[in-house]
């Protein structure tokens, strides 16, 4: 399944990481339910961390968060925000390249992945899907979320088809501002 090529610029950056976004997306909130301490966590085009920082808290000392972005401006942005933070120590950015995120090192491994307004930048949502449950452990968690204004209704759809054709089970639908959500876990099958 291909999607949009467009793909957020990295100049875009700051402002989605900024404290002003805050009052639409409480990154807390929204990862809370999902994320506790000690857990491994994929995070796909994370831009300069407005989500990778709350993760990166809410791991702890014993969590590590996995940032994969495809623009080096925007990994180089996170990482400066992480240093800044003092936390840069449990997140690893990694570049990913063409179409694949380069995770297959991670197989099995991964409790939970933040596809936050991202799976419908990406060129194939198939094989994102595919490539998530791969690092997703048995019992693994995705929050699929993306804006109302680029995904109408049938690209959601189609998105979660993607998901269900590479084992993802939907868990539930949270609610999301400006937006559709799925909760998605991988089943017992490796």
């Amino acid at each position: 399944m291909a999607m949009a090529e467009h793909v957020c610029p990295w100049w875009m950056g700051p402002l989605l990481a900024s404290s002003l976004r805050r009052i639409m997306d409480d990154p807390r909130r929204i990862l809370a339910p999902h994320v506790t301490e000690g857990m491994t966590v994929l995070e796909p085009g994370p831009g300069m961390g407005f989500f990778t920082l709350e993760l990166a808290r809410m791991v702890g000392p014993r969590g590590r968060v996995i940032a994969v972005d495809i623009q080096p401006r925007m990994l180089e942005g996170l990482a400066r925000r992480a240093g800044r933070a003092g936390i840069s120590q449990r997140i690893e950015c990694r570049l990913g390249k063409g179409i694949s995120l380069g995770v297959g090192d991670l197989a099995g491994s991964v409790d939970f992945v933040l596809a936050y307004a991202v799976v419908h930048e990406l060129p194939d949502a198939s094989v994102f899907f595919q490539e998530a449950a791969h690092a997703l452990r048995a019992g693994g968690r995705l929050l699929l979320a993306e804006p109302s204004g680029p995904v109408d209704e049938n690209l959601f759809a189609a998105e979660l088809a993607a998901a269900h054709a590479a084992g993802l089970v939907m868990k539930e639908t949270p609610s999301v501002s400006r937006g559709g959500a799925a909760l998605l876990q991988k089943g017992d099958r490796p």
